[in-house]
């Protein structure tokens, strides 16, 4: 049997990229994640006023607004949640500054499947512990 993340693991996955969410949030929903998808910073802000979410993927290259951006307002919004930046662009100067503003980790376009996983993984077992809500 294969490892999954931790059981009911509601991930924000935001990308303007549409192809690559959809291909992605599939790939993702096949292996026992419930994916909400945002192709755009203000749907994401909307969507983490809405649901409560274990663990968000954010683009930092997008149309309307910046990741970094985002990240700052979801640092308000959300202390607790753990994000992950996933940057395209190479640049990893950007993604240091999103984990100076407490990103959780980050990762570069295109990554492996299974590297996303472990971080997602890794990033809802560290919410976990800081809320007390330690599994065995």
């Amino acid at each position: 049997m294969k490892n999954t993340p931790l059981p009911h693991t509601r991930l924000l996955m935001v990308d303007d990229e549409q192809g690559f969410v959809d291909v992605l949030t599939n790939r993702l929903i096949r292996r026992g994640i419930d994916v909400v998808k945002a192709y755009s910073g203000t749907e994401a802000l909307r969507a983490l006023r809405e649901t409560r979410f274990d663990v968000m993927v954010l683009d930092l290259k997008m149309e309307d607004m910046d990741g970094i951006e985002v990240l700052k307002i979801v640092r308000k919004m959300a202390p607790d949640l753990p994000v992950i930046i996933l940057t395209g662009h190479g640049s990893r100067t950007a993604a240091e500054d999103g984990m100076a503003l407490g990103a959780f980790d980050y990762l570069t376009k295109p990554c492996e499947l299974k590297e996303l996983m472990e971080k997602i993984s890794l990033a809802r077992q560290a919410k976990n512990k800081q809320n007390g809500e330690i599994n065995k």
